[in-house]
């Protein structure tokens, strides 16, 4: 069966939008370099505002209030709002297929079983308490944007702080503090032993994905009279569900990753369904995902809703440069 195939597929569509990743971000890198030194302005990809995920939702609720979508950074909340859907179609696959902060963490989770024999798992009770963390972020967030009024929110998103909040966010990453070289350093070393804790316990963006993809119509579905009860489901499981003894896998920590049903000893006891009964083949859902996020950047460039209104001279102004 596909089935089999479906991890090396994931496995290249997350190399291809990592890769794209790196290459937008170096645009964008050399985009600030000029705006520093006063040369010719390369191409400003607007796609670095996918790295703004605060400014997508802030965008968003705005929208959602009666605003118009905000054009100081108009792609930040059509991406946000692609992967909304995409949750909600196909669970939190943006996480296991197209996110490189999730690709990462697992690429070192994998190193860590491969070197360790293992990965360490946190007792039950610290694991669920750690999960918390990440909704209440979550929640902060949404309390503030939900809060404010549509004047506030434009007030926010049309402020000079966050017309540069994308070249700030390179400035962290360029000229890093010891604070932030400590976090990152620590959460590189936690995703060798653990299987993904940023996104597992810190991630509120993961945290908003998991409690929209509980309506979605896709599921893992278990087939009892299959199931031979051999547990490698549960194993392979970067979430630690308990998928041998659940007839149906809706739970917000389920990432779409497809591993369980890939790595099921018996093909036909585990399989993706839609509304508990249409089968979706594997080759079926990664076109859905690398479709929808691509045609969702589309739509929002179609719909003139991508490019920023900021122009060099608005950045130079507001950098003081």
């Amino acid at each position: 069966m596909f089935n089999r195939y479906v991890q090396p597929l994931r496995g290249l569509i997350q190399v291809g939008f990592l890769l794209l990743s790196l290459l937008i971000g170096f645009q964008f890198a050399r985009f600030v370099s000029a705006l520093f030194s006063g040369g010719p302005l390369p191409f400003r990809p607007a796609a670095i505002e996918a790295f703004l995920p605060i400014s997508g939702l802030y965008g968003a609720i705005a929208w959602l209030k009666g605003g118009a979508i905000n054009p100081v950074h108009p792609a930040a909340v059509v991406i946000f709002a692609t992967i909304v859907v995409i949750a909600l179609l196909l669970r939190r696959a943006f996480c296991s297929w197209i996110c490189p902060i999730g690709t990462i963490s697992e690429w070192l989770w994998k190193l860590g079983f491969r070197k360790l024999k293992r990965n360490l798992a946190p007792p039950r009770w610290l694991d669920s308490c750690l999960r918390v963390i990440k909704y209440v972020l979550l929640g902060f967030f949404l309390a503030t944007a939900l809060s404010w009024s549509l004047a506030a929110l434009e007030g926010f998103l049309y402020s000079g702080y966050h017309a540069v909040s994308d070249v700030k966010l390179l400035q962290l990453f360029r000229s890093p503090s010891a604070t932030t070289l400590a976090v990152v350093g620590l959460l590189i070393a936690l995703s060798i032993p653990l299987r993904n804790p940023f996104c597992r316990y810190l991630c509120p963006y993961g945290a908003l994905l998991g409690l929209v993809a509980l309506a979605s119509p896709l599921a893992v579905q278990r087939d009892p009279k299959q199931c031979v009860s051999c547990g490698v489901c549960n194993q392979v499981c970067p979430s630690r569900l308990d998928i041998m003894h659940a007839s149906r896998v809706n739970q917000q920590e389920c990432l779409g990753c497809w591993r369980c049903v890939s790595h099921c000893r018996v093909h036909s006891a585990l399989s993706m369904r839609a509304f508990g009964r249409v089968a979706v083949s594997g080759i079926l859902f990664a076109a859905l995902v690398v479709w929808l996020f691509w045609g969702g950047t589309q739509l929002g460039k179609a719909s003139g809703h991508w490019q920023t209104m900021v122009s060099p001279a608005d950045y130079r102004e507001l950098l003081g440069r």
